[in-house]
């Protein structure tokens, strides 16, 4: 039995519950650029493949759109200046972290948030705990997720290797970059994708709570 000591974890509907900052934040792009806003169940939907594709989802036409680059940088201007508005980590988070760390477990987040906003988050919220955080990589030949290049970058950082490792995620998009990654994934049940969504992409195993994290091998 493979006994998990190191754990790459998403973030946004993982580790953190962002939506609502995130939905905030589109629909004062939006208004500010004349554009129709968005319902917190439509941004649900948009998020888990970086902010640009966010917008892309958001503005009406996507990238076609003549005023998208604007509407996307008033965007990332204000989700850096808003994202810890209510912004919280899901019940049970903190706790878990904390045992796994206690075991000696090596905890990193991968995710494909803005890498400014990334360690942000994760220096407020987990600076006891998570070692590594990697946010969309602007390097050239860094490709965000499902790509495995960031949970690569992760494990050299944490100096391991992929033996022992899982990866934690709330998507569709987690899935695929455990699998790309050549790692186990625990899907939890409490992010941005219900149960049947994750198990029509391909989901083994679940979480319901951070508590049964724990009791994974």
């Amino acid at each position: 039995m493979i006994t998990y000591k190191t754990y790459i974890f998403d973030l946004d509907g993982t580790l953190l519950d962002t939506l609502g900052d995130l939905a905030a934040s589109v629909n004062f792009a939006m208004r500010t650029h004349g554009m129709p806003e968005h319902s917190i169940d439509d941004v649900r939907r948009f998020v888990g493949n970086g902010v640009r594709k966010l917008m892309e989802r958001a503005v009406p036409g996507g990238e076609t759109n003549p005023d998208f680059e604007v509407a996307f940088a008033t965007f990332r201007q204000y989700y850096m200046e808003h994202s810890l508005d209510t912004t919280k980590p899901y019940d049970g988070i903190l706790e878990m972290l904390a045992e796994l760390k206690r075991r000696g477990c090596r905890l990193a987040v991968v995710s494909n948030k803005m890498m400014a906003a990334t360690q942000e988050l994760c220096r407020h919220f987990f600076l006891d705990t998570i070692e590594v955080a990697i946010g969309e990589h602007e390097a050239e030949g860094i490709r965000k997720k499902p790509a495995p290049d960031t949970v690569f970058a992760a494990l050299r950082q944490l100096g391991v290797g992929k033996e022992g490792a899982v990866y934690v995620g709330d998507s569709d998009v987690d899935i695929q970059t455990a699998r790309n990654s050549g790692l186990p994934c625990i899907s939890v049940l409490w992010g941005f994708r219900d149960r049947d969504f994750l198990l029509q992409h391909g989901a083994e195993t679940f979480a319901s709570t951070p508590q049964d994290i724990k009791v994974f091998p």
